[in-house]
């Protein structure tokens, strides 16, 4: 359950009394809300934006990039029915989300590549959404070969295409159009797109359907 909590979305707290990285919390009726903060969550910036993200509460989710949890931490709040598999390959922000995930028991931390999806084909099942925020040069190819792997057909992308890290010399809206091609090509419709900015210099969010 999500609801506006001032100027910012707040999701229905999964542990209630447990704040994950500081966010406000706010008693309403249905229950305890926690602030989601645009400037730590991406997925909170494009809903800020007005982005639509079509996630439903049984739903199986695969996060690449999922870091600390910040994000993956609202996304446990509305799967409640589902799970959400967490990726990352570094193993001081992944200790971190080990932790969150043994308080809140939708989310599983694997501690792998996620340029290498064979590697931990065998921990995921097929899912009905993917959330990517990797920091990679090759971030479309990352994407395309997992959900060539994982996601089931119809389902949907969140992307935060990062253009600093996929190539600094060049302009955002120049690397935006070519990773807008290569996702194209390999057979994603693009549903919506939201520049971040003010919450975030330089980022581009896409919503994608698997054909």
């Amino acid at each position: 359950m999500m609801i506006k909590l001032g100027r910012n979305f707040a999701t229905k707290n999964l542990v209630p009394g447990k704040s994950v990285y500081g966010e406000s919390l706010a008693k309403r009726k249905g229950g305890e809300f926690r602030s989601w903060d645009p400037k730590r969550s991406k997925v909170a910036a494009a809903m800020m934006k007005g982005m639509k993200i079509p996630l439903k509460e049984n739903q199986m989710v695969l996060y690449l990039g999922v870091a600390t949890g910040t994000t993956a931490s609202h996304l446990s709040d509305l799967l409640t029915k589902g799970m959400l598999f967490g990726v990352d390959f570094a193993p001081r922000v992944l200790r971190e989300f080990i932790l969150l995930s043994e308080v809140r028991r939708n989310l599983v931390p694997i501690m792998a590549d996620a340029s290498k999806p064979q590697k931990y084909r065998w921990l995921v099942p097929n899912v009905d959404f993917m959330f990517q925020d990797v920091a990679q040069p090759n971030q479309a190819q990352i994407l395309v070969r997992n959900a060539k792997i994982f996601l089931n057909k119809g389902g949907h992308i969140f992307v935060a295409v990062k253009s600093r890290s996929i190539d600094v010399t060049k302009k955002p809206g120049d690397v935006f159009k070519v990773f807008k091609k290569e996702i194209k090509e390999a057979g994603f419709t693009i549903l919506d797109e939201k520049r971040l900015e003010p919450f975030e210099k330089d980022h581009l969010a896409l919503l994608l359907k698997w054909k």
